[in-house]
């Protein structure tokens, strides 16, 4: 009897776990879709000239100081911070011990505000300027986790490290797509610096602001990390072929490659009857390239037959161009029709300037998004126009009115001045 018992007790048990944890498979969800805090690191440089006294009658080491003590005081609760130098330690003069000087002053990760702002009350200017290596290590700390990733690096000098050329360094941190974007502050810089801290910033989508004023770099800092927190699609690291036979399928998201000069890259997506394929892409200019450029998208295909295209051209004046287009698959009788598989073609005219390196490729974003088509596919686009037909149509006819109207009226008063 009582061994019926322990195994009825053992049975309703064993039922009440199931029931348990069929009932509330929240935790394991929630654990496997939470996603990682946003990071940021502040890289300093403390090299010899922050001791310059020209921001506001105080020096520029004072000047950083203040904004990171106010920084640390408003930074957003989710956001994990850390604090990164280059030449703060070694003041001699062995470039080779000069250039390793880069130190993690405090770990990214949850902010302990104190414990930050003493640490940054410690610096003193001392040493080099590191710059390459001090990005290198950033780029190490905030490695791993798919939220956002921001470098801030305030500078007040070039980087005295070369031939490691740190804006080298931030093309090829690009080039891995892990989403690191990197904003750099110029403090009362030259046009050497100006030239290389924006060309980093540009490398990686990033901005670049000159600061000449106190206020201004703890405002801009401040915003930088603000924009950490919020929320962002990281895109996703793609590398189209050579042809389309040999692309990646991709699906409705966001997407990041490399594209050498004159280079064609190859995706596929798969359209559905009834869907709708919208698609662009954006190839950005990172280093100097002679003027007069374009880029074409065009949807081809398996067999070669072009769908549609996109194109633009450009003449220097921006760091970007882009195109885009939309393809309508008309709906199908047939219930199990298969899908299409459309072939994304991306091809630059970029070329480079003499003396500039082609590689890596230049920055290209490409988004995909497939959705529901409109009721009728030739709604879309009628030679670009679509319904617009009717709206011009409309302005034809009102033009051809006044023009009659006109015409009647400059008659009668040649006539009435003819008479007088």
């Amino acid at each position: 009897m009582i061994r019926r018992q322990r195994l009825a007790a053992g049975v309703c048990a064993l039922l009440a776990a199931l029931t348990a944890a069929l009932a509330f498979p929240a935790g394991a969800a929630a654990d496997e879709t939470e996603q990682t805090a946003p990071k940021v690191e502040l890289v300093l440089d403390v090299s010899g000239s922050m001791r310059t006294r020209d921001i506001d009658g105080g020096t520029r080491m004072a000047a950083a100081k203040q904004a990171f003590n106010e920084v640390l005081d408003a930074t957003p609760e989710e956001v994990e911070l850390g604090i990164r130098t280059l030449g703060a330690n070694y003041p001699g003069n062995d470039r080779k011990t000069g250039c390793k000087d880069t130190a993690q002053l405090y770990p990214v990760g949850p902010l302990d505000r104190t414990d930050a702002k003493t640490a940054v009350a410690t610096l003193a200017p001392t040493g080099w300027t590191p710059i390459g290596p001090a990005l290198l290590k950033a780029a190490g700390d905030l490695d791993g986790g798919d939220g956002t990733r921001r470098i801030v690096l305030i500078s007040d000098g070039e980087d005295t490290c070369q031939p490691l050329d740190p804006c080298e360094v931030a093309r090829e941190i690009a080039a891995k797509g892990i989403g690191l974007t990197i904003d750099t502050l110029g403090l009362v810089p030259d046009a050497k610096t100006r030239d290389q801290l924006s060309c980093i910033a540009d490398a990686t989508g990033g901005t670049y602001t000159s600061v000449r004023h106190k206020e201004e770099l703890s405002d801009r800092v401040g915003q930088l990390v603000d924009r950490a927190a919020d929320p962002v699609v990281t895109p996703v690291a793609a590398e189209g072929a050579a042809e389309c036979a040999k692309a990646p399928a991709l699906k409705s998201g966001l997407y990041t490659d490399r594209e050498e000069f004159g280079q064609q890259r190859w995706y596929k997506v798969d359209v559905n009857p009834g869907q709708e394929l919208r698609a662009s892409v954006s190839v950005a200019d990172d280093r100097a390239v002679d003027p007069d450029y374009g880029v074409l998208l065009r949807a081809v295909t398996l067999h070669g037959r072009e769908i549609v295209r996109g194109e633009a051209a450009g003449n220097g004046r921006t760091d970007a161009i882009s195109t885009g287009l939309r393809y309508p698959r008309p709906e199908s009788d047939d219930d199990e029709a298969a899908a299409e598989t459309v072939c994304l073609q991306v091809t630059n005219s970029f070329s480079a300037a003499p003396g500039v390196k082609t590689s890596p490729g230049l920055p290209l974003e490409l988004t995909v998004d497939v959705v529901d088509g409109p009721s009728h596919a030739a709604d879309v686009a009628a030679f670009g126009l679509g319904r617009g037909w009717w709206l011009l149509g409309a302005l034809v006819l009102a033009g051809f009115v006044a023009g009659l109207l006109w015409g009647w009226l400059s008659r009668w008063r040649v006539a009435v001045w003819r008479t007088n």
